[in-house]
Formats: C-alpha cells, structure tokens, sequence
C-alpha cells in the first residue's frame, strides 16, 4: 500500500534545509574543515552544567507547567529587563520553549491562516518559510541587498502598499543570520514607527542580541510591544545549543493564545534544561561578554582577509557570520561555487542560496571558530581563488 501521496500536500512543498544537507554532502570530503554551522564553538558555562547535576541529583525529572517553570520565567524576565529595558509578567507574558526554533513555529502557526502574507527582509534564515508554507500562508521577500541587507521603513511602506490587508505579520532577525546586520535605535524606532501604523504583528527574533560588537542591542518590543512576539533563547549567547531552551515575551492576550499551539507540540520544555537555564540567566547574565570579545577579533580577522581576497562584504556588526559576495569572473552558481571550493581544498562554507534567491551568488561564513581554525580557513579560500 502506498500511502506517499496521502500527506498534507503542504508538506510535499518543504525540503530539509540546504544549509544541513549541504553540510551533510561535504562531511565525507577528507581532511574537510567546516565553517557551515551557526552553532558556538565555546563549551557550556561550568556553573550551568552544574545547575543541570544537581536539578538530576534532585529529581526535577517531571514535567513542567505548559508555560515553564517559575523561576526560569521570572529569571527571563529579568534578564530581558536588565539587558534591554523591556518588561514582562513572568507569570503571563513569558513562554518556555524548546529553543528559538520552536519558538517561531509556534508563533506562526498561532497566528497565520491560509491567504496570509509575512513580510520577510531578504536575504533570511531558512526556518521561517517552511512552516509559512505549512500554514497555507505565503512570504514576500523584501530585498535588501541594495542598502548593504538594511531594512528601511520605506521598504516597509512599499510592501505594505502592494499587499495592503492581505500582510499578517513582519519577521525581523537582528543581528541577522546570515549578515551579521543589525539595526541601532534609531534604525530600530523608525522601523517601529512604521509597523504600529498597520493592525500587523512583529515577529522579532533576537536569538543573537548578545552579541553586538558597536552599538548596544534594542528591542522592537520596547517601541511596540503591543504588536511584538519577542523571541529570544540561550543557544548562542551561553552556547546552549543543544539544551534547546528559548523563550517568547509578549503581552499576555498573545502568549494565551500562543501557548496552546506550544503545549501540543511540545507539552513542556525539558526541566533539567530549564533548571540550568535559571543559573545562566542569573549567575550567568554576563556570560557572553568573553565570547563576544574572541567572537569580535575573530570577525575583524576573517572580515579583512575576505576583502584581501576580492570579496565583497557588508560588514557585520552582529552575530558570527560574514556574507560575502563572489567576486566577477568566477562561478556566480553559489552551489556549484561552494562543492567545487569543498572538492579542491577541503573547506566547507554555506551557498547563499540557502537564505532564498536574493542570496544567489553570495557565501556565508560562520566564524563560530577559533583563529588557528580560522587562519587556515582563509589560507584554503585564498588558494582556491589564485588557483
């Protein structure tokens, strides 16, 4: 019996992500050296892990409330406070998640409905889209590559204008993956400014706010926090990739209705998880300032030797990622450019197609590695492209 074609026919229009099965492909090349994933190369902070001991040595081994546990939420909050000036009720206005990523496909699915359209600046992270498509909805990419992968206001009014009632929602992702862009209050206000003129919601996720290297992080939600899903988590900021703790913020009526789409999905977020996770919020709040100082020199470094190169960057002031454009006269497929770079010297690096069509022709670099990594990294590029 063949029950291939009895799916949801929105799931036959999703693939797995390119930037996995990319990294997938080259894994078998040997010797390969893999600046693919935007995963932190540091080790859990000691006093986390051993919050995560003694949560097993004391049983939290049993389900948490839908929302979360108490004091992890009441710690988020004051992270979120302390950090960025936003407030929430922790006992209604903060979500427990099993990371950013379950974060956004809880708040998309709670909010889109068939014939929706979301606003998305290109080019973007690939984990929005498929669950776009699962809900019947579609996404309209605004193009940034003009204004150095800037959203303007003006790009905002443009794409409003065009779609007008259809538009349920904006996403924003500052520092962007995979740019390394970010906006600074100003940027951030004016974008605020022109959101709270359309009944839309704001989608913001700043899984990266940590690390900025000029300007300090700002929340959307302090501007509009009426119309804002803030997303937010611990992976890259206390490289807890694998813990799989994020969080929503956001006003109460929204977190209501967001949570029964979390709770049938997930049922809770892992408790030992959550145990750590009070720890690395509390005791922990500065925890990203050393990563960010090595994570700063290593984007400076790979920053100047991409330029030395010959290729063109925007550069970044966020996350771990440089975004570079392939030079003229070599191959603009950024694929093909990308397998034929692992074949020849075994250095692995994303295609920006990965981030949808407005990446063509561009290569993402994570520079979540250390600096010998890194210098023999630029060494490979380098001779792949005297070659």
């Amino acid at each position: 019996m063949d029950l291939t074609q009895r799916f949801n026919k929105q799931v036959y229009k999703i693939a797995v992500s390119t930037i996995r099965q990319f990294d997938e492909q080259v894994s078998s090349i040997e010797g390969i050296l893999k600046l693919t994933l935007g995963e932190p190369d540091f080790n859990t902070p000691e006093h986390v892990k051993t919050a995560a001991h003694q949560a097993i040595d004391d049983n939290f081994s049993h389900y948490s409330g839908m929302a979360g546990l108490t004091d992890v939420r009441e710690a988020a909050a004051l992270f979120m406070q302390e950090k960025y000036g936003v407030r929430y009720d922790a006992a209604s206005e903060v979500l427990v998640t099993v990371g950013a990523t379950e974060a956004i496909s809880a708040s998309l699915l709670a909010i889109l409905e068939p014939g929706d359209k979301l606003l998305m600046p290109a080019p973007i992270y690939p984990g929005y889209e498929p669950v776009i498509t699962l809900a019947n909805a579609e996404p309209v990419y605004i193009d940034t590559r003009s204004n150095n992968f800037v959203l303007t206001p003006q790009m905002i009014e443009d794409a409003m204008a065009e779609h007008g009632d259809q538009v349920k929602a904006i996403i924003l992702n500052y520092p962007s993956n995979p740019t390394g862009v970010t906006y600074n209050r100003e940027e951030v206000k004016a974008i605020a400014d022109v959101v709270k003129k359309y009944p839309i919601f704001v989608i913001s996720d700043e899984i990266y706010s940590e690390l900025t290297y000029e300007d300090e992080h700002v929340s959307i939600a302090e501007f509009i926090p009426e119309q804002t899903i803030l997303i937010n988590g611990l992976s890259k900021s206390h490289a807890m990739t694998g813990w799989r703790i994020g969080f929503i913020f956001g006003p109460n009526v929204l977190i209501a209705e967001i949570i029964k789409v979390h709770q049938y999905l997930v049922t809770a977020a892992s408790t030992i998880s959550q145990k750590a996770a009070v720890r690395a919020l509390i005791e922990g709040i500065h925890d990203a300032a050393v990563m960010k100082e090595e994570y700063r020199e290593r984007r400076d470094f790979v920053y100047e030797q991409m330029t030395n190169i010959g290729f063109e960057v925007a550069r970044p002031n966020g996350a771990f990622y440089i975004f570079a454009k392939i030079p003229e006269g070599y191959e603009q497929d950024s694929m093909k450019f990308c397998v034929d770079l692992a074949q020849k010297q075994a250095i692995a690096i994303i295609p920006g197609i990965a981030f949808g069509q407005e990446g063509e022709g561009y290569v993402r670099i994570s520079y979540a590695a250390d600096l010998d990594t890194l210098k023999e990294a630029m060494r490979r590029i380098a001779n792949y492209m005297q070659a």
